[in-house]
């Protein structure tokens, strides 16, 4: 586990993960958790800590680095005036209990079912980036009573055992029932505080079943270096991905970034079930 050569690959390839990460963030707006996921399920893989829980050790730990970037993105978009604390405060609740359950569910069940649960959502995600039109609708106004009570938990739920934050399911939800897409970016944010706050609680306290192979320095399910590495590299290459997002028309990138996430998708499902 401590060989120096493992150690400096792991580094290595950590580091290159957080940049590719950050420059997607800046450049298209997407969650980190999207792209954290699959790279480091992949990047475990490569360095031999595949097993039965690896799945559970890459949701935790993209949960733990979307702590930091959601509050820092909240920070921003609240001092610009574009967070929806309605929204957020009404929303909270049932995010919170939805993302509690998805905590322990993930740690119920084989890392082959969340490969699988992966792959399928992120193919739907993926159709979204590819086909959705900002001029869809289900509504004027966000859901309230009953469906509210029905729906949050869900996005708290789904949102954990994928590892991601508000924005992959948050900003379709909000911008659908009528929310300005700045806005619906900005309260998202939010979101992923309140999704990734208690479950990484959870995670935190995990023990991973004995005898399998596990990345050095992980901490219940979350591994220390590679949150520390990729929060690191985000904050350098996030400001270099806004400025190529400036420069370029970001609507065939993200068509581009739809077919590598389907595909990323559809990989995760056939080594689900293939092997």
């Amino acid at each position: 586990m401590d060989d120096p050569a493992v150690l400096g690959m792991m580094v290595a390839l950590l580091a290159l993960i957080g940049a590719l990460a950050g420059v997607l963030a800046g450049l298209l707006g997407v969650g980190g958790g999207i792209v954290l996921v699959p790279a480091f399920f992949y990047a475990f893989t490569t360095l031999g800590f595949a097993g039965p829980n690896l799945m559970q050790i890459c949701l935790a730990t993209s949960l733990a680095t979307i702590i930091v970037t959601s509050l820092r993105s909240l920070h921003s978009h609240h001092g610009k005036g574009a967070v929806d604390w309605d929204i957020l405060r009404s929303w909270a609740p049932g995010i919170v209990l939805g993302a509690i359950a998805g905590m322990l569910v993930a740690t119920l069940v084989r890392s082959l079912a969340l490969q699988v649960l992966f792959g399928v959502l992120g193919i739907v995600v993926g159709l979204y980036l590819a086909f959705g039109r900002a001029e869809w609708r289900l509504g004027d106004e966000m859901p309230r009573g009953i469906r509210r009570l029905l729906i949050s938990p869900m996005v708290g739920f789904l949102s954990v055992l994928m590892g991601i934050g508000g924005g992959s399911f948050g900003v379709p939800l909000m911008t659908l029932y009528g929310r300005p897409i700045h806005r619906a970016v900005a309260t998202a944010a939010g979101f992923g505080v309140t999704i990734a706050a208690p479950s990484v609680t959870g995670f935190l306290f995990y023990t991973l079943p004995e005898g399998q192979p596990v990345p050095p320095y992980t901490l219940g399910a979350v591994n220390l270096p590679a949150f520390g590495l990729v929060i690191a590299m985000t904050l350098l290459t996030a400001p270099l991905g806004v400025k190529l997002a400036h420069a370029t028309d970001p609507k065939p990138l993200r068509r581009i970034f739809a077919v590598f996430l389907l595909l990323v998708a559809l990989n995760m499902l056939r080594k689900a079930i293939f092997g």
